[in-house]
């Protein structure tokens, strides 16, 4: 046993020299990591449960060092993950431990604001928040708002096709962005989309978007600007039942009402945020709606007038509407600082992200209540409730064994109850390796093999973050095992193979 630790060791330090020498031949000294020291902060992305140093960093910071970086490592067959801020919750960019960590975070320049066109074009490695602020003074925005957007990425928006807020509205990235300029795996320059309202060709751009860095990686980014709103305006609605409140959010889509935003969060979240960031929230409640309309003043007040009608109709308990810009802010802050509120109250959490029909919202909040119970751990509830976009933070202590095992469960079981209510695994969060498993739930081998082949298409080594997205035939038929060796089986009906 400890001849073949030895050998193993010993690979892998051979193959990190040979990738050193590599790379040392295309990138400056200071763009290249490879001790421990330097590499461990790469490790893991926002879901820490799973970690994994990588064998080399490389942080080129010109296109021609991107070509050359791929070119190199396609040469000697070396596995290559693409990374950005790192704030993703799916570990779609934990690193391959024989592989090379292509970090992006230097590409970090807004290239060009078109007002006229309203276009921003800017490389990968830019914050989306920033964006906006550059546009701000020509009086235009990029629409989608993650909830990391002070950090995120606008090339992790594009390898997730993040949404945020207010994507109900405004949509999510796949819909604000008009082109996309990389490299294969091979080195060879691509583009997807185009400047004009038609590309040559296929129109590949919703493949690429929400690739999760698996078919081709992205340098520049063309997105798309609207104009910012003259007023925006927020309800927050108060419910005693939580049925009462997915059921409101049903009954406004169904009035014909489209809000810029219509978020929910159950009691225990909303005792969560309210203790850090003090937003006003109504502790009594067992759920509120946060409600936004944007517009010209007319329309907002039109608007607002319809949803509260809509909103004490469905059993609202109290309606606040927020009186001036300050106030608004106030209402999503809580909403905004959802995720590190959490971290206050437990050692770690895991973030799922499911969908489900709207109609089901109070079911699957009814059922987490009850899978708490099962697994014998806590859960609050935070999501984008006007496309049934799910984000139950599961709270626990990674240094417990038990509790991590629990929190897996207790994770599958969500993602299994929404595709048997009739959604999908996976909202804007990506599958990277949390969701792996569970897209042997909703996909069959069919359609994962559909997807093996695109990969294959643009990556025939499957060197782009190899071991992601799509899981394997034996993978699946293990998963299934391994579900009814613990008896965790919650919908037996489904697919696992």
């Amino acid at each position: 046993m400890n001849a073949k630790i030895d050998e193993q060791v010993f690979n892998r330090a051979e193959r990190q020299s040979q990738i050193v020498r590599a790379l040392q031949a295309v990138l400056p000294s200071h763009a290249l990591l490879w001790n421990n020291e330097d590499t461990t902060p790469f490790e893991c992305d926002g879901l820490t449960a799973y970690r994994q140093r990588p064998l080399v960093v490389a942080l080129p910071e010109t296109e021609a060092q991107v070509q050359a970086v791929l070119r190199a490592c396609h040469s000697l067959d070396v596995p290559v993950v693409a990374r950005g801020a790192g704030t993703g919750l799916s570990g779609g960019a934990m690193p391959h431990a024989l592989g090379v960590t292509l970090s992006l975070a230097k590409f970090n320049r807004i290239l060009k604001i078109d007002k006229f066109s309203r276009t921003a074009v800017v490389q990968c490695g830019v914050r989306n928040l920033a964006i906006s602020e550059a546009a701000a003074p020509h009086g235009l925005y990029y629409a989608p708002d993650p909830s990391s957007q002070i950090a995120c990425t606008i090339g992790g928006n594009i390898a997730e096709n993040s949404g945020g807020v207010h994507c109900l509205k405004y949509g999510l990235t796949l819909h604000n962005v008009v082109k996309v300029r990389g490299f294969t795996v091979e080195g060879e320059p691509i583009t997807f989309g185009a400047d004009a309202l038609d590309c040559a060709g296929l129109d590949l751009m919703s493949v690429m978007v929400g690739s999760e860095g698996m078919l081709a990686i992205a340098t520049e980014i063309t997105v798309k600007l609207v104009p910012k709103p003259l007023l925006a305006r927020c309800i927050m609605a108060s419910f005693d039942d939580i049925r009462k409140a997915g059921d409101a959010v049903a009954s406004v889509i169904a009035a014909g009402i489209i809000p810029a935003g219509l978020e929910m969060m159950d009691k225990p979240m909303t005792a969560a945020v309210e203790g850090f960031v003090h937003a006003g929230y109504d502790l009594t409640a067992e759920a509120i709606l946060l409600c936004e309309s944007d517009g010209t003043p007319e329309e907002v007040e039109e608007e607002i007038g319809r949803m509260s009608a809509v909103l004490r109709k469905a059993g609202a308990t109290a309606i606040a509407v927020s009186c001036d810009e300050a106030e608004r802010l106030k209402f999503w802050s809580g909403r905004k600082n959802a995720f590190p509120a959490s971290g206050r109250i437990s050692p770690d959490y895991m973030c799922m992200d499911s969908t489900i029909p709207r109609k089901r919202l109070a079911d699957i909040l009814l059922a987490i209540q009850q899978m708490e119970k099962k697994y014998g751990l806590r859960c609050a509830n935070v999501f984008h409730a006007g496309d049934g976009n799910l984000h139950p933070l599961i709270l626990f202590d990674a240094n417990d064994a038990d509790q991590l095992h629990r929190c897996e469960l207790f994770g599958a079981d969500i993602l299994e109850t929404s595709v048997a209510m009739g959604g999908t695994v996976t909202g804007e969060h990506g599958v990277g390796i949390e969701k792996l498993n569970s897209m042997c739930v909703q996909f069959s081998a069919g359609e994962r093999e559909q997807m093996l082949g695109v990969k294959r298409a643009f990556d025939p080594k499957g060197l782009l973050n190899p071991g992601k997205v799509i899981p394997t035939l034996n993978r699946c038929a293990e998963y299934g095992k391994m579900l009814v060796r613990g008896g965790q089986i919650a919908h037996p009906d489904l697919p696992r193979f």
